[in-house]
């Protein structure tokens, strides 16, 4: 594929992924829907546009170019089947996750019980997943997208969920890099909107800081967890003392 053509196409799965539809982009570029459209076609986009719609994400053109660096063999998520399988062997979790962070086999050998054979063959699973190249000398290329996410509600996520979320909050976050906050308002479905995509942009900054120190020996990185959630509640604790309003 032409590398315009690549972009373009990137462009047009962020567009997607961000619930932007072709009447925003054009209201945002002041032009008419159709020509929009006929752009898009036609793959005649200056970069200049490609900007002005990066800036309507609320997207670094460079987090584009990386998506298009990216694009031609990664994959953004599993299926349902395939992360029950790695759910399904608490092993294979782990190496998936070391997987995911960026750690080698041999980081991997040192830090735990496991041998090299049970390791190689657990790679050699990720592979058939598609989400390493497993080379020759078991070194190995992660194939993963930098949108790569668990499914919502998936096997993997439920996992967290019911073995992990009580300890994780367990912590009172005091301590030296740890933060909670905990914040709640009123918004119009708009202003949700416009939460979500800060969301996804602060999502694809932790990837893109991550990406930044892979490089590093383990020994150098600790493992940070960020949860963000969002969703219509309010504290049951005041429900007593709610008067009852027509729906």
């Amino acid at each position: 594929m032409h590398q315009t053509e690549q972009v373009i196409s990137c462009l047009k799965k962020a567009l997607k992924a961000n619930g932007i539809t072709y009447a925003q982009v054009a209201e945002s570029l002041s032009l008419s829907e159709a020509s929009v459209k006929r752009t898009f076609a036609d793959k005649s986009l200056s970069v200049q546009r490609m900007m002005q719609i990066c800036a309507l994400m609320e997207m670094r053109f460079t987090d584009l170019a990386l998506m298009m660096n990216e694009s031609d063999a990664a994959i953004s998520s599993l299926s349902k089947e395939q992360e029950q399988s790695i759910v399904d062997d608490i092993v294979m979790l782990l190496i998936t996750v070391c997987v995911l962070n960026r750690w080698s086999m041999a980081e991997m050998l040192a830090h735990f019980k496991i041998s090299e054979t049970d390791c190689i063959q657990y790679l050699a699973k990720l592979d058939r997943l598609k989400i390493i190249d497993l080379k020759p000398g078991n070194s190995f290329k992660l194939r993963v997208a930098t949108n790569f996410k668990w499914i919502d509600g998936g096997p993997i996520q439920l996992f967290f969920q019911r073995y992990i979320e009580a300890e994780f909050f367990g912590s009172g976050f005091g301590g030296r890099r740890e933060k909670l906050q905990v914040l709640n308002g009123l918004m119009s479905d708009a202003s949700y909107s416009d939460l979500s995509k800060k969301m996804a942009m602060l999502a694809r900054e932790f990837n893109a800081i991550n990406d930044a120190d892979a490089h590093l020996p383990v020994g150098e990185r600790s493992t940070v967890t960020l949860v963000m959630a969002t969703r219509p509640w309010r504290y049951s604790l005041y429900e007593g003392l709610r008067k009852k309003t027509s729906a």
